[in-house]
């Protein structure tokens, strides 16, 4: 039988030999059974300690943990970033350890110069930053021309690099290096004016890229400012001799332009360019907004340092004439000013930059030509700047700002015409009264005044007879002593001109009547209360410098006549302990020569002598007012003085006439009650004893005071004795001798005298007793009698008064046997201790005079 087709079909699925396996889609394939495993399996090995974190102890890492070594190698690194945060770590470092700095310093700047060329933006600000606060400020004081060395090369490689933006980033780093080295510009000033002339071209960059463009101008001004162009007349002005000054006064200047190559030929080159760099801002500075306004001052102060290098540097006429051309077109656009209402910090600027050209614009003016055509404009201007007619910003900002117009006055007041003359007059002397007393337009001012009362090109000068013009010079002169006083010790420059201004015309001879009148308000500026009153209020003089007040004591010398209220406040100062004492001997020497020149009267000068040793505080105890600064006694000062007075007085006249006009004011103060100290009653009695001669001149009043004030004088003398244990027997009689000295000559030279005061130490024994000096008590017998034995033994050590008292034995007798009634009376009711001293004190008197 046949079978079926299907079942046939079915027959052959059943015996298949390879299984097939179905797979999954996404299912991973298993690895076939014949693959190798080459899976390694490891062990972390575990280190007790990391040897990188052991290199790095006790070494100054950033806030990442880097060293300084790594950072300065990753300055340059590939990456912008990293180069950045070297740097950043490298001023957190320095910034915590300032030592790394020091140490490393030369290392650190040849790395970190190679980054003035990166040409990242921000690397190179942040170099800036980096050297600008920290790097710069802590190398000032090492190695400069070394520093400079290595700075230099690599400013001037950025200075030519291909980008622009490294150029002018080149030109902030050269800037930076003047700043804290300024001499580095004399070291290159050629090669640097060369790049800036390159830098300013008009093709080099965007002149519309004001920002880039402000920060070179900047720096070129700066650089400029440099150079040794100052005017060296404004310099004479502020010279003071060190010496003394009292019949003449010369000023010396001292200049020096060494140290600069810089030629005339490159600013000449660069001068035509900052003129076009002007031109070309011109549109835009009717508008002042402030990044043109900046470029526009940068420009115009480079123009003005390039001027006055011509003029007052190595330029000659013909180069000057050359600059007014260039900058003809400059003034014919002065003055500058808004084309619409602009606001107060607008017409600040405008006032700032006119300033400015007017500079520029007298400092070439050719006064031997005629005149220019733009000299009245520029006239009107000087005139309503100085009146205060144009520029609104303040007091302070104008004063400033006007400033550089003020030494331009004395020229312009000699060279315009007199129809121009009283309006600049009038001008300058309402700046000169509305300006601060201690603004540097005051200082600036009384340079200018001098120059105009005394100019130093004699062959022009101004007509003094004018009526006008000298009005306004008395107004002038009159304002010194109140300016004086009121500058204080607050502004010393501007006292010094002051000073100079009052010596020049006592010098010269003019205006002398305004010069005498001055000394009345000049009182106030040595002491501004007189000597009766106890008190002394002292002037600025106490308080200014050394230096100053030796000029202010010049100057006393050239008034015609010194008013007795002068010499009484200056006289004040001369008994304040604060004073030098070599100002003190100047003051003794000017008057002196005042007066032989006839310019003090006789009987206020002695008034001043007297005063001066009578009201003087003399002190030899540490802790008293009456001490030098050192804290010393001033004794031996005070004994130096009374030299000076007595070798003064043989000057004044003929000895006899002096004597005769100060005897009853000397007089007066020795017996004056309450009476002297010791010192000041000796230097009187030196002065009489100076001009007195044997016989005595004295009058017979005199006598007589003397003989009642001499025992009390000497008592004092003797009791010192008493209270220098310590001292040697020499230091002692040294002492006495010193101050026993007048009253022997006196005694000498006028019997009457010592015959006079044994009488009144005869009745003082008995009593009643006179007042007794420093607290001693002379009401007990003892003392008194001890005293004035002792007083007669002190005359006995002298060899001449030793002479004279064999002639008074009848007066030493009258004093034995006071001694011995007030031994012999029980009225007295004397102890035993005090009968032993006057026992003791008789004996010794006894054996004296039985000699």
């Amino acid at each position: 039988m046949v079978q079926h087709k299907a079942q046939l079909k079915k027959q052959q699925k059943r015996g298949v030999d390879f299984k097939k396996i179905r797979r999954k889609v996404g299912r991973k394939l298993p690895p076939p059974k014949n693959t190798t495993n080459t899976e390694v399996k490891s062990k972390a090995i575990i280190l007790p300690e990391q040897s990188l974190a052991s290199e790095k102890a006790g070494l100054a890492v950033s806030k990442k943990g880097l060293t300084l070594k790594e950072l300065l190698q990753q300055t340059s690194h590939h990456n912008a970033k990293v180069r950045r945060d070297a740097l950043i770590g490298i001023r957190d470092i320095f910034s915590n350890h300032p030592a790394e700095l020091k140490m490393h310093r030369l290392t650190v700047i040849e790395k970190l110069r190679e980054r003035m060329s990166d040409d990242d933006k921000i690397v190179r600000e942040t170099l800036y930053q980096l050297l600008k606060a920290v790097v710069f400020p802590a190398c000032k004081e090492d190695n400069q021309g070394t520093f400079i060395s290595l700075m230099m090369a690599y400013v001037f490689n950025a200075m030519t690099h291909l980008s622009i933006d490294v150029r002018l980033m080149a030109f902030k780093f050269f800037d930076l290096v003047v700043q804290h080295y300024p001499f580095s510009f004399s070291m290159y000033a050629d090669k640097i004016i060369q790049h800036y002339k390159e830098i300013l071209q008009k093709n080099q960059f965007n002149m519309h890229d004001k920002g880039k463009l402000k920060s070179v101008l900047a720096g070129l001004a700066h650089c400029l400012s440099l150079l040794p162009c100052n005017n060296s007349s404004s310099t004479d002005n502020n010279a003071i001799a060190d010496r003394r000054i009292l019949h003449a006064f010369e000023s010396q200047v001292h200049e020096d332009r060494s140290g600069f190559s810089v030629t005339a030929m490159e600013l000449k080159g660069l001068l035509p360019i900052l003129v076009s760099g002007l031109q070309d801002f011109m549109p835009s500075v009717l508008t002042m907004e402030a990044q043109t306004y900046d470029c526009v001052l940068s420009i115009l102060k480079s123009i003005d340092v390039v001027v006055k290098f011509f003029v007052y540097g190595k330029g000659t006429r013909t180069d000057q004439d050359v600059l007014q051309t260039l900058l003809k077109k400059l003034f014919g656009v002065f003055p500058l000013h808004p084309t619409h209402q602009s606001s107060e910090k607008g017409d600040n600027r405008y006032f700032i930059l006119n300033v400015i050209i007017s500079e520029i614009f007298f400092y070439l003016v050719d006064w031997s030509a005629p005149p220019s055509a733009f000299l009245d404009k520029f006239l009107v201007f000087v005139v309503d700047a100085l009146s205060e007619r144009v520029g609104h910003s303040g007091k302070s900002s104008f004063q400033k700002h006007s400033l550089s117009l003020i030494p331009f006055i004395p020229k312009l007041i000699m060279q315009v015409d007199n129809t121009w003359k009283p309006h600049i007059l009038q001008a300058f002397t309402e700046a000169f009264k509305k300006c601060d007393p201690e603004s540097p337009m005051k200082l600036v001012c009384l340079s200018a005044i001098e120059e105009i009362l005394f100019p130093k090109n004699c062959s022009v000068s101004l007509n003094t007879s004018d009526s006008e013009i000298a009005d306004f010079q008395i107004s002038w002169i009159r304002e010194i002593p109140s300016l004086l006083t009121l500058l204080g010790d607050k502004n010393t420059s501007a006292s010094k001109a002051v000073l100079l201004l009052q010596l020049h015309l006592g010098q010269r001879g003019t205006f002398s009547e305004e010069l005498d009148n001055m000394q009345y308000s000049l009182r106030e500026f040595y002491s501004t209360r007189p000597l009766q009153d106890g008190n002394i209020s002292y002037g600025p003089f106490m308080k200014l410098d050394r230096e100053i007040q030796e000029l202010s004591i010049c100057c006393l010398y050239y008034f015609s006549f010194l008013d007795p209220s002068l010499l009484q406040s200056l006289a004040a100062c001369c008994l304040c302990h604060d004073l030098e004492p070599s100002l003190l001997f100047r003051i003794l020497e000017v008057t002196i020569s005042a007066f032989r020149a006839g310019h003090i009267q006789i009987a206020d000068y002695l008034s001043f002598l007297i005063t001066l040793l009578s009201r003087y505080q003399v002190s030899s105890e540490s802790n008293s007012p009456a001490v030098d600064k050192g804290g010393r006694s001033n004794v031996g000062l005070f004994r130096s003085v009374t030299s000076a007075v007595c070798s003064c007085l043989p000057q004044i006249g003929d000895d006899h006439l002096v004597l005769k006009m100060l005897e009853g004011a000397v007089i007066d103060q020795i017996a004056n009650k309450p009476p002297l100290a010791l010192e000041n009653m000796c230097a009187l009695l030196r002065m009489i004893v100076t001009l007195d001669s044997k016989p005595t001149k004295l009058s017979a009043p005199s006598v007589s005071k003397l003989a009642n004030v001499l025992p009390r004088y000497l008592i004092h003398v003797s009791s010192l004795g008493e209270k220098d244990n310590g001292s040697g027997n020499a230091i002692r009689t040294s002492r006495n001798r010193y101050y026993t000295l007048p009253c022997f000559l006196l005694f000498n030279r006028s019997e009457k005298i010592l015959y006079g005061v044994l009488n009144v130490m005869s009745s003082f024994i008995l009593g009643p007793s006179f007042d007794g000096q420093n607290g001693h008590d002379m009401n007990n017998h003892s003392i008194r009698i001890v005293a004035a034995v002792n007083v007669i033994l002190l005359m006995h050590e002298d060899v001449r008064v030793r002479e004279i008292l064999l002639r008074y034995k009848k007066e030493i007798g009258s004093v034995l046997q006071n001694i011995v009634r007030v031994m012999s009376d029980e009225g007295y009711k004397l102890k035993i201790e005090e009968k032993h001293k006057i026992q003791c004190a008789y004996d010794r008197l006894k054996t004296v005079t039985t000699r």
